[in-house]
């Protein structure tokens, strides 16, 4: 008997030291906040003039111009990294990133100037009230409605021959700007034409489950719907990861501008569809029906994109905000962990490991993203301001 106590003792010790030494979601920020700050100082040595980080995978390091539609994250992780910290070093080289990107304001060769321009310019004004910014971000605004038709409804994503208008779900992100600079210039045409766009998507996007497909082809002569597809996905009808990120992060930034319970109830939707798909850790497979499940890569950025809208949204859900407040812990704290956290000098200079951009286009298969190092941070930085430890 007192063996069994003796052992019964020391295991409820050991489970006490293990809840007890449980890292502080503070601590864990501050701590990934110091790595993120030597990666970020790390990677402008390594980048040349006016060129921008790509990813980081089998020791390779690529880099683009700044017309690449992901040219934007990098200034916006230095800036959020600046708000979290106050480090001088990260201010001054948020804005020699982001101003690089001036000319990008006047860019209307796809959608992505939404992306380009709010991640670096948007954070930088929030941050400065620099009224140079608030121009640029007006006069990009100003370029994203040129690829707007009003017979379909939406902003046209891409120019390609192979569809006729291409609209994908990630247009959703490009909103954002639209509507921030609606209601600075107080100009009901953009409005309109975000709001517009949100609820052709919302009406042509998803299936009954709240699961999108990644890309619709429009007749842009008479708005019809000519293809349905998932280019970036499984197959058309899989659901690819990172789309349903973008859609619930799209839909519920409308909610905070419009307040329309339509899109609340969307983004509430594909929470809980998304939910219901991760494995345990929070991370999901690059496609949530990709065929070799559990052997198939996980995607971080996707990860990071849910973790940062869940928090958002919990605030707009009081009845749900425990359960989503948790997943997207679990997964800060996954992305945090030895796994995906890269050490310093490692990664290319690159804060995560293990993101996935095409995988049926095998590029950008199981390596550090760009956009999965933004969204970690602007999340850890959400989790930061609800005052949570």
């Amino acid at each position: 008997m007192k063996r069994y106590l003796l052992t019964l003792t020391i295991a409820l010790c050991a489970i006490t030291l293990k809840i007890e030494a449980k890292e502080s979601m503070t601590s864990l920020t501050n701590r990934v906040m110091s790595i993120a700050i030597k990666h970020c100082e790390n990677m402008d040595k390594a980048l040349e003039p006016g060129r921008s980080p790509r990813y980081f995978g089998e020791g390779k390091f690529a880099d683009k111009d700044i017309k690449w539609w992901c040219s934007g994250f990098y200034p916006g992780t230095m800036w959020y990294l600046y708000e979290n910290t106050g480090n001088e070093q990260m201010l001054a080289l948020a804005k020699k990133h982001t101003e690089q990107l001036s000319p990008l304001q006047w860019y209307n060769k796809n959608h992505d100037i939404g992306f380009q321009i709010f991640c670096s310019y948007g954070n930088g004004y929030r941050l400065t009230g620099n009224k140079a910014y608030e121009k640029v971000i007006r006069n990009a605004s100003a370029t994203l409605i040129t690829r707007y038709n009003p017979t379909v409804g939406s902003i046209r994503s891409w120019d390609s021959k192979k569809w006729k208008y291409a609209v994908i779900v990630d247009n959703m992100m490009n909103l954002e700007m639209l509507m921030w600079t609606a209601n600075r210039a107080k100009d009901k045409n953009l409005r309109k034409i975000a709001i517009t766009h949100a609820n052709t998507t919302l009406r042509n996007h998803f299936r009954e489950d709240f699961s999108s497909y990644h890309l619709l082809d429009y007749n842009p002569e008479n708005g019809e719907v000519l293809i349905r597809q998932t280019v970036q996905g499984y197959a058309d009808d899989s659901r690819w990861a990172r789309g349903q990120a973008w859609g619930l992060y799209g839909f519920t930034m409308m909610y905070r501008f419009t307040k329309d319970a339509a899109y609340l109830k969307q983004a509430q939707g594909i929470a809980d569809m998304i939910i219901g798909y991760l494995p345990k850790d929070g991370i999901p497979y690059w496609d949530f029906n990709a065929p070799d499940i559990p052997k198939a890569p996980r995607d971080a950025s996707a990860g990071a994109i849910i973790a940062s809208a869940l928090i958002e949204l919990s605030q707009f859900l009081p009845e749900k905000s425990e359960e989503y407040l948790a997943v997207a812990e679990r997964q800060l704290r996954t992305l945090a962990s030895k796994k995906y956290l890269a050490p310093v000098g490692t990664n290319g200079n690159f804060i995560l490991r293990h993101s996935v951009g095409h995988l049926p286009g095998n590029s950008e298969v199981d390596v550090a993203l760009t956009y999965a190092d933004y969204y970690f941070i602007e999340a850890l930085t959400r989790w930061s301001l609800l005052g949570k430890q």
